[in-house]
């Protein structure tokens, strides 16, 4: 027997109003871009079927798409403009950036991970500028940036993505601990300094080349 084709623009429907809107996200932008955006092309088709539950959906060597209502958070909360220019690092296939994107801003999606950028590749539009590098290094030479998305957890903001801030400019993260619950924050900048904002608790898996590198020592 057949199994059911997935209604994708239903699934999309279902997903805005169960998952994002219940969940205090009310920007115009933002519930368009996920109502419209089919999320089932930024995975592996194998996993095109779980593309819109309400968890963190898997794509190897410790990445994920992240959690829906996560991402739809973190984009309000950037509060992303019309022409301003944005940084998403870790964008992983893409999906992030192109939400950006269809607010209307210019996006650099900075990605390590070549299978990841492959994926992208075919579904990204072109005048999205798809970068391989360091996550920790950003993409200096597009930089100022109006905003920077860090998409997945993190255990501190990587300086070199501080310097790359446009005066005034904005970075949404999620801090992960060791231990315990990560914490969404905004960091805005101010002079010289960052003001820190926390948003929300949430459960988001760390960038696995953003995480401290364990070294050895000999006693």
């Amino acid at each position: 027997m057949d199994l059911p084709v997935l209604d994708t623009a239903d699934a999309r429907k279902r997903m805005v109003d169960s998952q994002i809107r219940p969940n205090k996200v009310n920007d115009a932008a933002v519930l368009e871009g996920m109502r419209t955006l089919k999320r089932e092309l930024f995975v592996p088709a194998s996993l095109a079927d779980f593309a819109y539950i309400d968890e963190d959906v898997p794509l190897g060597n410790g990445r994920v798409l992240l959690e829906p209502m996560i991402l739809a958070r973190l984009l309000q909360s950037a509060a992303v403009k019309p022409h301003e220019k944005v940084l998403v690092v870790g964008s992983g296939t893409g999906y992030g950036a192109a939400l950006v994107r269809m607010i209307g801003a210019h996006v650099v999606a900075l990605e390590d991970d070549p299978a990841l950028r492959a994926i992208a590749a075919r579904v990204l539009p072109p005048e999205i500028k798809q970068v391989a590098g360091r996550l920790a290094a950003g993409a200096p030479e597009f930089a100022p940036y109006d905003a920077i998305l860090i998409e997945g957890g993190v255990r501190e903001i990587p300086p070199a993505l501080v310097a790359q801030l446009a005066p005034h400019g904005r970075i949404v993260a999620v801090i992960v601990p060791v231990e315990g619950t990560g914490t969404a924050v905004r960091a805005d900048a101010a002079a010289d300094t960052l003001v820190i904002t926390k948003l929300f608790d949430c459960h988001t898996p760390p960038l696995p080349s953003l995480l401290p590198k364990v070294g050895f020592s000999f006693d």
